[in-house]
């Protein structure tokens, strides 16, 4: 059960010292629910010290109006870097000091204050990582799990980097012995990336064929694939988990989302989007591993049929969803897209709270960040100021009037 806000008496209010920062006269969601009347949210020293029902003081002080503030929105989908533009280390170095500053703020400016990078190059996006942290870099908080971990000629090395041996060797680890799993794993964790992500197949695939064959407008080629090898992809999962990190496993087809729970994996990535989930037993058995399931609508819904259906299941079924968009450079808006996720949950099938659940504590719980994605006293004062009740009308995430990350405005479009 969620705890109550924490209520202080007036006069306790006048003895107190001012807190850094106070949102005056909010309604609140919460992280996971809509709390009934009007609050004063406090920050002090970038956490959230108090939620009360009684005013605040702060050393500056924000009018909610009637307004909205919920916790920050966390993408944990994200592919940061620009596969089509960066080929070799001139490219690389043009993108990090023209395109990665803007592209960071992007996500402040439309809600995102946490993204999680699931194959990025390795090096790059962990010293991107590090500026921010370091306070050398304006941007949102990022998590990351380096490069993707696929076999042997599997996607994406084969399918999105086919053509660019450079990048391939970057963004991708392609593997093909237990061995080499588990020393990549290992060498990850060493640089401490925030989770492993393993690449059973293909996100693309096309149904009916002899083999399986990724397809994709945007290459020229269709590019046979097979599935990671299950030795491989247990070894994958037990040695991220000897090392305490959480082990998410890109599928699209039910037989490897089956695969992937029974080798240990925390949660799914895009889960079954090629083919309509007809298996409730497989949704039974993430229910009974208490898996994580990220649709990536954003990426998959125009080209996958079921998509949406799929999702409605596994959400009435009561599996734990999070939000993460799939988003990549060429289409759309960093930022905007992740607004576009959660309307399209709600498209599927989820309710307004499901989808906004998903993008806070629900994603929150999916990065392992208990910090973050609520509204309570001790957490992370990443938060977000909205004129509009997204609860009712999910599209009013996009009713944006400030972003607050470590406890300092950031964004104020007031």
């Amino acid at each position: 059960m969620v705890p109550a806000p924490k209520v202080i008496a007036r006069a306790e209010v006048r003895d107190r010292a001012t807190y850094d920062l106070v949102i005056r006269r909010a309604h609140v969601f919460d992280g996971h629910e809509a709390r009934a009347g009007l609050y004063d949210v406090a920050v002090k020293g970038g956490e959230i010290a108090a939620v009360s029902a009684e005013p605040l003081r702060g050393g500056k002080e924000v009018d909610a109006a009637g307004g909205w503030v919920m916790p920050g929105l966390i993408d944990t989908h994200v592919h940061f870097y620009d596969v089509l533009a960066v080929s070799d280390p001139a490219s690389m170095q043009a993108f990090e000091e023209n395109e990665l500053p803007g592209r960071l703020d992007l996500f402040l400016q439309h809600g995102v204050t946490t993204i999680k990078s699931v194959g990025d190059p390795t090096g790059g996006i962990l010293e991107t990582r590090a500026k921010i942290a370091a306070g050398a870099l304006r941007g949102l908080r990022r998590l990351a799990t380096g490069c993707g971990i696929t076999g042997r000629d599997g996607h994406p090395a084969a399918t999105v980097f086919g053509r660019n041996p450079w990048a391939r060797a970057r963004f991708t680890g392609e593997v093909d012995s237990v061995q080499q799993m588990r020393d990549l794993v290992h060498h990850l964790a060493d640089r401490k990336v925030d989770a492993i992500k393993l690449l059973s197949e293909g996100a693309c695939a096309h149904p009916g064929a002899p083999q399986y064959v990724w397809r994709n407008a945007a290459f020229p080629e269709a590019v046979g694939l097979v599935r990671l090898p299950l030795d491989l992809l247990r070894a994958g999962v037990e040695t991220g988990h000897e090392r305490g990190l959480r082990v998410t496993v890109h599928t699209t087809q039910q037989v490897a989302a089956r695969e992937a729970i029974e080798a240990g994996a925390d949660g799914l990535e895009h889960g079954v989007t090629v083919e309509p989930l007809t298996d409730h037993s497989l949704i039974d058995l993430m229910l009974e591993h208490d898996i994580t399931y990220t649709p990536t609508l954003w990426a998959h819904d125009a080209i996958h049929p079921d998509v949406r259906g799929n999702v409605k299941k596994v959400a009435d079924a009561g599996v734990r969803i999070a939000l993460g968009s799939d988003s990549f450079s060429g289409r759309g808006l960093f930022g905007a897209n992740t607004c576009e996720e959660a309307a399209l949950m709600v498209a599927a099938g989820m309710t307004p709270l499901q989808s906004l659940v998903a993008g806070t504590s629900g994603a929150a719980r999916q990065c392992v960040r208990p910090d973050l994605g609520v509204v309570a006293p001790g957490k992370r004062a990443d938060l977000l100021v909205l004129t509009a009740d997204p609860t009712e009308d999910i599209s009013n995430l996009r009713e944006l009037s400030m972003t607050i990350l470590n406890g300092e405005i950031v964004v104020d479009k007031r």
